[in-house]
């Protein structure tokens, strides 16, 4: 395996501190290690968006949309349970080569999830506009949060606890509007949605910086799922206040 793809693994011996005169000044294979991870882990996710890329071009190709929109409900269910079985999947492959193999599947089918909202931005005048737009604006996002996080190199795994709560209710309330499909809640959810994913963001970037995620494989699928939801969500909210019939 190409080294700059290398895992890195948990456990072993800590690395040994500088020292001169017996006092510690730090280690600097930790410092190494974590640059790694983060280096790894922006390659991996540079990466993971061409399975993405692909899985929206096959989405639309095979016209899933009709499969979504003759089944409103049972679609969505069965691939939310089939996004959530890849991602027990790549959990179990993590510290081996086919852990990336495993990740570029799962990006492939959340490219697959992006048909139904793609295609509805086909038919809109703007839609290409909208969505170019909702990328740049999460990428924007993504340097915001990635500069916050590197200079500050500030601990905010204190976040976690909240942010979980939020990522549940946040669950729950679009799984309740898949059947009752009220399009008020469906706005109130994407908005939420960027706001939480984005202090995700912050929190998952902030673990790998600080070295609380040594895995890039698992880094990679935290960091990606942020940008998937602050993503899809975004194109929600500008195709509902700026979208624009032919």
């Amino acid at each position: 395996m190409d080294r700059k793809f290398e895992p890195v693994m948990r456990g072993g011996q800590p690395p040994r501190a500088a020292t001169y005169d017996g006092q510690v000044f730090g280690r600097p294979e930790v410092a190494v290690d974590r640059n790694r991870v983060l280096r790894n882990t922006y390659w991996l996710l540079a990466l993971s968006l061409l399975p993405t890329i692909a899985g929206a071009f096959v989405g639309m190709q095979l016209n899933l949309f009709a499969l979504f929109a003759a089944y409103p409900i049972a679609t969505p269910l069965l691939m939310f349970g089939v996004m959530i079985g890849s991602l027990f999947v790549v959990t179990l492959l993590r510290n081996s080569a086919w852990g990336i193999v495993a990740l570029f599947g799962f990006t492939f089918i959340a490219g697959l999830m992006l048909t139904p909202i793609l295609t509805v931005a086909a038919g809109l005048s703007n839609g290409g506009q909208l969505v170019a737009l909702a990328g740049g604006m999460t990428a924007a996002i993504f340097f915001a949060m990635a500069t916050i996080a590197t200079v500050t190199k500030r601990d905010f795994s204190f976040m976690g606890k909240f942010l979980f709560i939020g990522l549940i209710l946040l669950v729950v309330a679009s799984l309740a509007n898949i059947f009752f499909q009220i399009p008020a809640l469906a706005l109130t959810i994407s908005a939420i949605a960027v706001l939480l994913f984005s202090a995700y963001l912050l929190f998952d970037l902030g673990r790998i910086i600080n070295g609380g995620e040594t895995n890039y494989v698992m880094a990679t699928m935290a960091l990606f799922l942020d940008l998937f939801n602050i993503f899809v969500s975004l194109l929600n909210l500008l195709m509902a206040f700026t979208g624009q019939r032919d």
